[in-house]
């Protein structure tokens, strides 16, 4: 079905809608509500209690007389789980690395981007986010491989397939509206960021999700799309993969590789810096030692930005 990408609440199927933010820029993520009678499931907060509050009024006039009973994180990310303090009375869900990863990812994490004396080139990714009132708001319940989740009479699937954009990315399937909510292992219209990986992981959840059989699926950022969708998102992980490991093994730096990644068949796909960011992760799995960092990436991933604009790609 085609769902606008524009910011709101959009019905996917009978009781089951997606809140999409209509914008592929760093730190606009998209939620779910999966509803029966008047219980229902969230699938992720936003990134800020101002974010978060605007959602939930919208879902408040969207799906009047709906109570919040369960709260779903799909992983780590602040921009998933930052304004989980405004449905503290839920229960709140999300695999067990994750929540052990949350304790390490505050919003306290986001002052060094902010200083003063940060690349400013950096600092343009976070400077329209209000990061003030977050009360880290932790998941109650946690949860490996699999868990079932009963929303009025409907049933939701919780799938453990991280480690792969994070250490504990969940999915969370809908067998009756024909439904996924991905969290970030999908990003589609843009490339995508993995954090921890491996990379092949990253691959066989695009699998897993293709499995499920599913007709609709929401990415964590981006408009939803379906399987065809998956698919080219699964053929930019593999692509990506083949090309920094053949680079790694000629010793060009992350960088190098992705100043020569070849961006054509992927020219739709917005935030191009990022791939330098995903060939990182793919020298780290091959390099065993932590190396290279997200640190020295992200400044990498300004370098890049600048040099994509100036149009001097190999």
């Amino acid at each position: 079905m085609s769902v606008p990408f524009t910011t709101g609440v959009h019905r996917l199927a009978p009781e089951t809608f997606a809140y999409v933010q209509g914008s592929r820029a760093t730190g606009y993520s998209n939620a779910g509500l999966v509803c029966s009678g008047e219980e229902a499931l969230l699938v992720d907060t936003l990134y800020t209690l101002d974010q978060t509050r605007q959602m939930l009024s919208a879902i408040t006039k969207a799906v009047p007389a709906t109570d919040i009973c369960w709260v779903v994180n799909t992983h780590q990310d602040g921009d998933h789980w930052w304004g989980n303090q405004l449905v503290g009375d839920a229960l709140i869900v999300s695999s067990t690395a994750a929540a052990r990863r949350m304790r390490e990812a505050g919003p306290e994490t986001m002052e060094p981007f902010l200083a003063a004396d940060t690349d400013p080139r950096l600092r343009a990714y976070l400077e329209a986010f209000d990061f003030s009132g977050i009360t880290p708001t932790y998941p109650t319940i946690t949860f490996t491989g699999e868990m079932e989740l009963t929303v009025g009479s409907r049933t939701v699937r919780l799938i453990e397939v991280g480690p792969a954009h994070t250490e504990g990315d969940v999915i969370v399937h809908v067998p009756d509206a024909g439904v996924v909510y991905a969290g970030d292992i999908l990003m589609f219209g843009g490339h995508g960021v993995i954090h921890s990986g491996p990379v092949g992981n990253c691959i066989r959840a695009c699998d897993t999700i293709l499995d499920l059989g599913a007709e609709t699926v929401v990415p964590g950022h981006g408009p939803v799309g379906g399987k065809s969708e998956v698919i080219r998102v699964r053929d930019y992980l593999e692509r990506v993969q083949a090309h920094a490991t053949t680079a790694h093994q000629q010793g060009k730096s992350a960088l190098e590789a992705a100043r020569e990644f070849g961006f054509d068949e992927f020219s739709d796909f917005a935030n191009a810096e990022r791939v330098v960011l995903n060939i990182g992760a793919v020298y780290r799995e091959l390099n065993g030692d932590g190396t290279p960092g997200m640190g020295p990436l992200l400044h990498q991933m300004v370098e890049l930005k600048d040099t994509l604009e100036a149009g001097e790609t190999a």
